[in-house]
């Protein structure tokens, strides 16, 4: 079975709650760019997917970086004069900077207001903050909790460990005819933030998991990688497989209800470009498409000049455009299983191009081939998922010379992907086309 098929007879009800489900199970785990919630999280993700989990030692140099010392929490809190926790990590482990030091004192209010994060504009969300580069500590809390610190003293716990260790990443490779590699990758380093992060987490999983029982044209590989430090570590550490990345997607931000929005790699004419805004276009929906900028999600290193890859972000609303982002109001009531699984069909038909985007030669050049006396114009009728339409036939006859790929057939007649491969596939079958010299990496 190949991705054409399976996009036919796929349950995708079916599909969304798996993807939610799984986004329920991830939701509790503290994540950072390293430590034991990363291993946790994909372990799980093990249960699901074929993945090789490595470990790069603290110090390694990677580029211009290095990798971190690992951090680890297990439990933090602020008491009041009355010995109850006000603030608990317990309850949400946003409450906590994310790579806080180690802290265990009494203080007063004035000194722990200094080490407090809050978002005045919305009163009940708990912001999510980070201090991965340089070593400090902090709480985070909604203003209104803020508001009721009337103690003049505290008790601050934060018991965490900051040391040499590990950074975490996973890796799933999928074999397919060719070496030249479609790459997936997802970040891995949030804690209790569903749309940004789980979602996508969630989405890279199932199509792992899908794609690992095809027949597959390219080869697939999926990490699941701490954000920035993680892609560098990845690059500088298969410079040289890198090369073999013919088209990527970032998956970010594909659980809520927004528009579909794409932003290009930094080439800006890639192929895989071309798919996605061929994909969006047939959809029939509002989305947005917007050009390559060096900020985001991991796409601005694999969009580096010294690597240039061809990695776009197929998304929702972006990061930064929705006021939930970064806080705690990015729970499982904002991602919904509906919208995941709109975002996973149209990763979906995006890797169905992809597959099925070859170059044909006609056979019959000079002047148009009779159709009729092959049959070909009887198949204009039938079933729907059947129907040849007559001028996608002459489209791609005419436009097959070892040049165009089906996905430009499609962009210069205005006629759907699936209408172009549909005809191509008849024409195949009639022995009017054949198949372009197929270009492997030497």
């Amino acid at each position: 079975m190949n991705i054409s098929h399976l996009r036919k007879n796929l349950n995708l009800e079916e599909v969304g709650q798996g993807m939610y489900q799984l986004i329920q199970r991830l939701y509790p785990i503290c994540r950072s760019i390293t430590g034991n919630g990363v291993r946790e999280t994909l372990d799980i993700i093990k249960e699901y997917i074929p993945l090789e989990v490595h470990e790069v030692p603290t110090g390694t140099k990677v580029f211009d970086w290095s990798v971190p010392k690992e951090w680890n929490i297990r439990d933090a809190y602020v008491k009041d004069s009355n010995g109850a926790r006000i603030i608990d990590f317990k309850k949400s482990n946003l409450h906590v900077v994310n790579y806080s030091t180690p802290v265990k004192k009494t203080m007063s209010i004035e000194d722990l207001k200094a080490h407090i994060h809050t978002l005045p504009e919305y009163p009940d969300w708990i912001p999510y903050r980070t201090t991965y580069y340089k070593e400090d500590w902090g709480f985070c809390l909604s203003y209104n909790q803020f508001l009721a610190l009337k103690d003049k003293e505290y008790e601050v716990c934060i018991d965490s460990t900051l040391e040499d260790g590990h950074l975490t990443y996973g890796e799933c490779f999928l074999h397919g005819e060719k070496e030249d590699e479609f790459l997936i990758s997802c970040h891995i380093c949030h804690p209790s933030l569903c749309n940004d992060n789980l979602s996508g987490i969630a989405l890279a999983t199932y199509l792992g998991k899908y794609l690992h029982k095809l027949s597959l044209g390219y080869s697939y590989r999926f990490l699941f990688i701490p954000g920035t430090i993680g892609s560098i570590t990845w690059l500088a550490l298969n410079e040289k497989r890198a090369l073999r990345i013919k088209h990527g997607l970032v998956v970010a931000c594909v659980g809520d209800s927004g528009k579909t929005t794409y932003k290009k790699c930094r080439q800006g004419n890639a192929e895989i470009d071309d798919a996605v805004i061929r994909v969006l276009k047939e959809s029939g929906v509002d989305h947005e498409i917007i050009d390559f900028f060096p900020y985001g999600y991991d796409e601005r290193q694999y969009c580096s000049p010294g690597f240039n890859l061809p990695v776009g972000s197929l998304m929702r609303t972006p990061n930064g455009r929705y006021s939930e982002y970064h806080t705690s109001a990015d729970n499982l009531d904002f991602v919904r299983p509906e919208f995941i699984t709109d975002s996973f069909s149209k990763y979906l038909a995006v890797l169905d191009i992809i597959e099925n985007n070859k170059k044909y030669i006609n056979q019959n050049p000079k002047c148009e081939p009779q159709l009729g006396k092959r049959g070909l114009y009887e198949q204009s009728g039938g079933q729907s998922g059947n129907v040849v339409s007559q001028l996608a036939l002459l489209w791609v006859l005419n436009l097959s010379d070892g040049e165009y790929s089906l996905l430009d057939v499609s962009n210069r007649s205005g006629e759907k992907f699936d209408s172009i491969k549909l005809a191509a596939d008849r024409l195949l079958e009639c022995g009017l086309l054949k198949e372009a010299e197929k270009e492997f990496p030497a």
